[in-house]
């Protein structure tokens, strides 16, 4: 082993422990033995270590002071502290000031030689025993994918994948990540063939075999857990991939129990309009325009698009004689309504079901402008997800749900739909009526490439309702975004490695549903 780490370790008896810095050194180590806290700090002042061994009781500066001391100075450097005392109360304040490890004294070199193996090679060891085991893991993703996968097996395929990006994130192997993206992409082609066979027979559903799709959530997942003085929370976030929910369940499951923890299909377009609006209303789009004209607006027509959803869910609520109940719905756009939300989050103690609509992406970028900072700080899946899960951690929503997580209540949570990173240009042509999204448009005499497209001439076949005579909707593949041929190069270089929606990719339209209680 050639580790060539620098240990610092410090004991007032120092002197008797020459056996143990002799085998520590033939191991390959280099270690400088101090005998005091002073001496130890000011070494810190001049010389770069990786590991501080130190000693708990000393005269003078105490081992914990000494430790403080560290913390103050270098909060990332691992200190292990060497006790005599068992005492609970010292390795508690030990444990409170960030400990990386203790060992009890008379310690063995060998539980030395552990202890910094654990520290100084952890990240490596971790990284290694992930690969072996995606190793292990990637022929039977294979065989999954080559055996015509149902829409319950693409769900466990694609957490599968979730699952292996995660573990990947933790460690440093680039070369598996690669080689995990690969198998992601040719995922979501073969995806793409399943949902462009089978898409228009889930909509019709005639013979009941189509996955749960947005417009069925509700009335499936959400409504049989309803009941009069139980106070439970819907919350649905805008834009949340199953990889951000894994990410931060942790974080929520502190103060929740998990009791189900499921998957849906959303609509396509995997826009919030369409998504959101049907999963309130309980219909298709084709239905809530037919059922809600006024209410219904397309693509190119003025006004807010997701203006009524408290009209389309009073509706719903009605339909499955669950009026009854005592509901309230709130949006939150902007911080001003997280903070409001916040300070009256106890009043909603008193509801049946509250319905928070949480718009965090539209908080993240809402502005155009904005574009090149997101580009900056989520240019990948791996800084994508810590900024959700940043966001999320320190958010009004967690602070909220956490004040009132010994109430005796339920959250549901979910979104509407996901998002992919858009890496591969299309040219798309169309007329001037021809919608601005990059993962779908709909319009007249539309020009585009058709193996990379999902198309339907005929939108109510899609569930969708009709904007123009001779409306043709498209949705793109995996990673592919719609550019338009004028000043292509300026739109191709702006927009690619950005994280878009309205398409087919397992990212945009498998995505979570969990029931929480609290503990």
């Amino acid at each position: 082993m050639n580790t060539q780490a620098d240990i610092l370790w410090v004991d007032d008896e120092i002197d008797s422990l020459k056996s143990q810095i002799l085998f520590l050194k033939n191991k390959g180590y280099h270690v400088t033995p101090l005998s005091n806290g002073y001496d130890a700090l000011e070494l810190l002042k001049e010389k770069t270590v990786d590991v501080v061994l130190l000693d708990e009781s000393m005269p003078g500066l105490t081992g914990l002071e000494t430790l403080s001391k560290i913390k103050e100075l270098y909060p990332q450097l691992p200190v292990v502290m060497i006790t005599k005392n068992e005492a609970e109360n010292i390795m508690e304040d030990a444990l409170g000031a960030q400990i990386t490890d203790y060992l009890i004294k008379p310690v063995n070199p060998n539980q030395v030689l552990l202890s910094l193996k654990k520290i100084m090679e952890g990240k490596r060891l971790v990284s290694e025993k992930t690969t072996i085991a995606y190793q292990q893991d990637f022929r039977n993703l294979f065989m999954a994918l080559s055996s015509n996968p149902d829409h319950n097996e693409w769900k466990e395929l694609y957490k599968k994948l979730v699952y292996w990006e995660l573990e990947m994130g933790k460690s440093d192997s680039e070369e598996m990540m690669e080689v995990l993206q690969t198998q992601k992409a040719e995922a979501n082609t073969e995806f793409f063939k399943y949902v462009s066979k089978n898409y228009a027979d889930w909509i019709k559903d005639t013979n009941k075999t189509a996955p749960l799709l947005s417009h069925r959530v509700f009335e499936r997942k959400i409504a049989p857990h309803l009941q009069q003085g139980k106070p439970t929370f819907l919350v649905v976030i805008d834009n949340l991939r199953l990889d951000h929910w894994k990410a931060f369940q942790p974080i929520i499951t502190e103060s929740f129990r998990l009791i189900e923890d499921d998957l849906f299909y959303s609509i396509l377009p995997t826009a919030t309009q369409y998504c959101r609006n049907a999963m309130f209303a309980g219909m298709l789009p084709v239905d809530i325009e037919k059922h809600f004209p006024l209410e219904w607006k397309n693509d190119d027509e003025e006004g807010g698009k997701n203006l009524y959803e408290e009209t389309f869910l009073r509706n719903q609520l009605k339909h499955l004689n669950l009026d009854h109940l005592k509901t309230q719905y709130i949006k939150i756009t902007n911080n001003d309504h997280a903070k409001a939300m916040e300070d009256n989050i106890h009043n909603c103690l008193n509801n049946d079901l509250t319905v928070i609509v949480y718009n965090f992406v539209d908080m993240l970028s809402h502005a155009r402008t904005e574009m090149e900072v997101l580009k900056e700080l989520a240019g990948d899946e791996v800084s994508y997800r810590s900024l959700a899960v940043s966001w999320f951690e320190h958010s009004p929503l967690y602070r909220a749900l956490r004040r009132i997580a010994d109430k005796g209540i339920q959250v549901l949570l979910t979104t509407d739909h996901g998002s992919v990173r858009v890496k591969t240009p299309s040219k798309c042509v169309g007329d001037r009526a021809t919608t601005a999204n990059l993962r779908y448009k709909h319009g007249r005499n539309l020009q585009f490439e058709s193996r990379d497209v999902l198309s339907f001439r005929e939108p109510k076949h899609a569930g969708l309702p009709v904007p123009n005579v001779s409306s043709t909707f498209i949705f793109a593949k995996g990673d592919v975004f719609l550019c338009y041929p004028n000043n292509y190069n300026h739109f191709v270089n702006y927009y690619k490695n950005t994280f878009q929606h309205g398409g087919v990719s397992l990212e945009e339209m498998i995505v979570p549903v969990v029931r929480m209680e609290s503990k």
